[in-house]
């Protein structure tokens, strides 16, 4: 089992983030951006609230937060790096997002996982209580992502 990582830093900070790591992982590796574009990838941390996790300096996880900071929130783009996996950098990651003063003052909070429920449900998160409460939007052409260099449909 991998060693704790006792000196992990959490930044929001946008110009220490490592914009090629965090690419090539949403669209490498993870399984809800396969094919991203960069651009798509750079304008998601710009107009959002992004956590780094570093550990000797490198960066290590991502996490980013879309929210109006009163009232909602959506926990997005959350990884760590295999390597560092299993030291719980990932719960570090969404103790800090969720404590983060433009997230912890919204009524609701969101966001959608096919494999991390453990990681998640600790913190309160369940199933939608009543789903059909809620509805999607999927453009065509974006499901979700379209691969990179290919240019999604124009919406109505």
């Amino acid at each position: 089992m991998p060693e704790p990582t006792d000196a992990l830093e959490i930044s929001t900070s946008r110009e220490r983030l490592d914009r090629e790591l965090i690419h090539r992982f949403l669209s490498r590796e993870s399984y809800w951006a396969l094919g991203v574009a960069r651009e798509i990838v750079d304008r998601a941390i710009d107009r959002s609230l992004p956590f780094g996790a570093y550990a000797s300096g490198a960066q290590v996880g991502f996490a980013r937060a879309v929210t109006d900071t009163a009232t909602f929130a959506w926990v997005a783009d959350v990884f760590v790096v295999r390597s560092h996996r299993g030291r719980g950098i990932g719960r570090q990651l969404v103790v800090a997002v969720l404590a983060h003063p433009d997230v912890r003052g919204a009524r609701n909070v969101l966001l959608g996982t096919a494999d991390a429920h453990g990681l998640y449900e600790p913190f309160g998160f369940r199933p939608l209580g009543e789903p059909e409460r809620y509805l999607n939007l999927r453009w065509p052409g974006r499901e979700p992502f379209s691969p990179a260099g290919t240019e999604p449909e124009a919406a109505p």
